[in-house]
C-alpha cells in the first residue's frame, strides 16, 4: 500500500497548518515573538548545520568501512537530510502541556517555534534541492549558495504575502457584504479561500505551507471577528476536526510504510549517527540561543524550560513527508527509513516520558494564562522600579504595531476599532467613509463619553476589545455590562487580543457617567 506522496502536502498537511495558525494564542505568541523566530529562523539554520556536518562525518566513515561507495552520499545530501531533519513537530508534548495547563510562556515558546519551524524546514528542504553550482554539482560555490539564501528569502516572503492577502481578502468580504446572513454559505467561502492561499502559493512557484499557516494567522485576527456566532463555532470545530483526522492519517501511514515500503535501506551506523547528530543539533541551538535571548529579555528563560525544550524536539509528520517526496535514489532511501525510526522512538520514548520530566525539572503545571498574567513574579516584584524604562526601552515596536493595527488595519477589515474619518488626513474623507462600517460609527457614539488611557507602566499591547459582529446579539444597556465579569473571557481573548503581552487599556470615567462594569 502506498500514497502519491503529493498528498500528503496537497491534502493533509494544509488542514494541519492553517490549524496551528488559526488557533494560535496571539497574546503569549507576540509576547515572546523575538525568542519564538529566533529558535524558528536561526535555530533551524544551526540544526540543519549541524545535522549535516555529523550525518558527512558519517558518511565518510561508511565509505571508509565498505559500506558506501565514495561519490554516492554528498554534502548537499547531508545538508538536505538535515533540513528534512530539523522540522520538530512535538504534538505529543504540546498535547499533554494543554491537558495539564504548563506555564504559557513555555507551552508558547515550544508551540509557536514548531508552527514556525515547520515552514522554514520546508522552505530550506527546497532551497537545498535546487542547490546547483556550474562546475561542480557538489561542490561548494558562492554565487550559488546566495542564490540558494535569496531563494529562500523570497520564496517566503511571497508566501507570507500571498496568504495574508487571501486572508485580507476574506476579511473585506465578510465585512462589507451580507454574508453573516448566511452561515452556511460564509463558512463555505472561508474555507475555499482558506484553501485557495495554499493552491495559489504552489501554483505560483512558491511554498503552500507558508502561505496557509499566515493565512490563518490574519484569518484569526482579522476574519474572525467579522464572521456571524454560528461561522465562529463552525469554523473552529471544522479545522480542528480536519487537523486530528489529518494527523491520525498520516501517523497510520508511517506505521504501514515501515512494513510497505519496497526500498527500505537499514544501514546501522547512518542511523546512529542520525541520532547523534539530531540531539547534538538540538542541543546546539536550544541553550546558545537561550544564553543569547536571556541577555536581552526582561524575563529570563529558565534552565528547566530550556531543558524541557530540548527533550521536547521530536519529529513527527513534516519530516516524514519531507522524507517520502522523493524516494528515488539510494541515499534519499537511507535518509527515508532512518527518518521513519527517529520519528517512531522520538515520538514514543521522549513523547511518553514528558510527564515525569516535567515533575524532575519542577516545571509548574496547571497554570490559568489569564491569572498568570494578573499576578506578577518574584522577579518582576524585584525589578518593579525599573519597569517604566524597561518597557519604554524595549516595547517600541509593539507600540507601533498596536498602534498601526489599531487605528488602520482593524477599522479597514473589521467592524471594531476608531472610524478612519478619525484617524486619517482630512484630504482622505471620502476613502474613510467608504471603508468604515455603520458598526464603527455606532461603537463610537458609545465610547464619546469615556475617556480611553494608556498607562506607560501598563502599555496597551493586550487590549482584548470584543469585535463587534454584524450578525451579533446586540448588548443590552445596563444588564450585558453588570453580568460580563472583569477577566475577559477565552472566547473575548481570541477574537481581540493582540496578545502583546500582559498589558491592558485603563478607561477612566469622566464626570457625570455612570460606572463601566
Amino acid at each position: 500500500m502506498t500514497f502519491d506522496p503529493e498528498i500528503f502536502f496537497n491534502v493533509l498537511l494544509p488542514p494541519i497548518i492553517f490549524h496551528a495558525g488559526y488557533s494560535l494564542k496571539k497574546r503569549h505568541f507576540f509576547q515572546n515573538l523575538g525568542s519564538i523566530l529566533t529558535y524558528a529562523f536561526l535555530g533551524t539554520a544551526i540544526s540543519c548545520i549541524v545535522i549535516g556536518l555529523i550525518m558527512y562525518g558519517f558518511v565518510k566513515a561508511m565509505v571508509y568501512a565498505d559500506q558506501l561507495k565514495n561519490g554516492d552520499f554528498h554534502f548537499t545530501d547531508c545538508l538536505f537530510f538535515g533540513s528534512l531533519m530539523s522540522a520538530t513537530d512535538p504534538v505529543t508534548v504540546l498535547a499533554i502541556f494543554h491537558e495539564l495547563h504548563v506555564d504559557p510562556d513555555l507551552y508558547t515558546l515550544l508551540f509557536g517555534e514548531s508552527v514556525l519551524n515547520d515552514a522554514v524546514a520546508i522552505v530550506l528542504t527546497y532551497s537545498i534541492s535546487i542547490y546547483s553550482p556550474k562546475e561542480n554539482p557538489n561542490a561548494f560555490d558562492a554565487a550559488a549558495f546566495f542564490q540558494s539564501v535569496g531563494n529562500f528569502l523570497g520564496i517566503f516572503a511571497g508566501s507570507f504575502a500571498m496568504g495574508s492577502a487571501y486572508a485580507v481578502v476574506t476579511a473585506l468580504l465578510t465585512k462589507f457584504t451580507k454574508l453573516c446572513e448566511f452561515p452556511m454559505l460564509e463558512t463555505g467561502l472561508f474555507f475555499l479561500l482558506s484553501w485557495s492561499a495554499f493552491l495559489s502559493a504552489e501554483a505560483a512557484g512558491l511554498t503552500g505551507i507558508v502561505a496557509v499557516l499566515f493565512c490563518g494567522v490574519t484569518q484569526a485576527h482579522y476574519t474572525y471577528n467579522n464572521l456571524s456566532l454560528d461561522s465562529k463555532m463552525r469554523t473552529k470545530q471544522l479545522f480542528e476536526f480536519m487537523n486530528f483526522l489529518a494527523e491520525n492519517v498520516i501517523f497510520c501511514y508511517m506505521g504501514l510504510a515501515l512494513f510497505t515500503f519496497q526500498n527500505h535501506i537499514f544501514n546501522a551506523l547512518f542511523i546512529l549517527g542520525a541520532f547523534l547528530a539530531i540531539f547534538v543539533a538540538r542541543a546546539c541551538n536550544i541553550y546558545p540561543l537561550s544564553f543569547l535571548l536571556n541577555l536581552g529579555r526582561k524575563h529570563k528563560i529558565p534552565w528547566n524550560f530550556q531543558h524541557i525544550m530540548m527533550f521536547s524536539g521530536l519529529r513527527g509528520a513534516i519530516a516524514f513527508a519531507l522524507a517520502i517526496r522523493n524516494t528515488e535514489s539510494q541515499p534519499k532511501q537511507m535518509m527515508f527509513t532512518t527518518t521513519l525510526l527517529l520519528v517512531f522512538f522520538t515520538v514514543w520514548v521522549f513523547g511518553g516520558g514528558t510527564t515525569p520530566m516535567l515533575t524532575w525539572l519542577q516545571i509548574r503545571v496547571g497554570v490559568d494564562p489569564d491569572e498568570d498574567q494578573k499576578e506578577p513574579s518574584s522577579h518582576q516584584e524585584a525589578n518593579n522600579s525599573g519597569k517604566s524604562t524597561t518597557k519604554t526601552e524595549t516595547a517600541w515596536l509593539f507600540r507601533m504595531w498596536y498602534s498601526f493595527d489599531h487605528k488602520y488595519l482593524k477599522p479597514i477589515l473589521t467592524h471594531s476599532g476608531p472610524p478612519l474619518t478619525t484617524t486619517l488626513p482630512e484630504w482622505c474623507g471620502p476613502i474613510s467613509r467608504l471603508l468604515t462600517s455603520p458598526q464603527a460609527y455606532g461603537e463610537q457614539l458609545k465610547e464619546d463619553d469615556v475617556e480611553c488611557i494608556v498607562n506607560q507602566d501598563e502599555l496597551a499591547m493586550n487590549y482584548q476589545e470584543q469585535a463587534t459582529s454584524p450578525c451579533s446579539p446586540p448588548a443590552r444597556p445596563g444588564l450585558d455590562q453588570k453580568a460580563s465579569p472583569q477577566t475577559p473571557s477565552k472566547e473575548n481573548i481570541y477574537e481581540g487580543d493582540l496578545g502583546l503581552g500582559g498589558y491592558g487599556l485603563k478607561l477612566e470615567q469622566t464626570p457625570g457617567q455612570s460606572q463601566l462594569n
